[in-house]
């Protein structure tokens, strides 16, 4: 099992920019994919984004594409989300989860359920 931490949430105006930092004790970081998640009022918990373990490979949700940008240092065990030009329906708990597979080379179709680690979440306010 590894641990997740996030930071980095809080309240920004539509347009700006915050940075969400993960991070990873326990298990071996490095060989596992990792991926962000978020959970708006009253929805369900979404994919936004997700990276190999080798950081060579990522994918994101359509809303998000050229926006957002996940990113890794396994030296650090972190991985990183850059959130750029955010929106009002940006706003969400941000979770970052860790993948049960390890060495995962793809991570395009990977699901919640993939994925066997999750941190606590980190709120990001998006506003007019």
């Amino acid at each position: 099992q590894v641990q997740l931490v996030e930071s980095g949430g809080g309240l920004v105006q539509a347009g700006g920019s915050l940075r969400l930092s993960c991070a990873a004790s326990g298990r071996t970081f490095s060989v596992y994919a990792m991926g962000w998640f978020r959970q708006a009022p009253g929805k369900g918990r979404e994919f936004v984004a997700a990276i190999n373990w080798n950081g060579k490979s990522t994918y994101y949700k359509d809303s998000v594409k050229g926006r957002f940008t996940i990113s890794r240092d396994n030296a650090k065990n972190t991985v990183l989300l850059q959130m750029d030009r955010l929106k009002p329906d940006d706003t969400a708990v941000y979770y970052c989860a860790a993948d049960r597979a390890a060495f995962r080379q793809s991570v395009v179709v990977l699901t919640a359920g993939d994925f066997g680690s999750w941190g606590q979440g980190t709120q990001v306010t998006v506003s007019l």
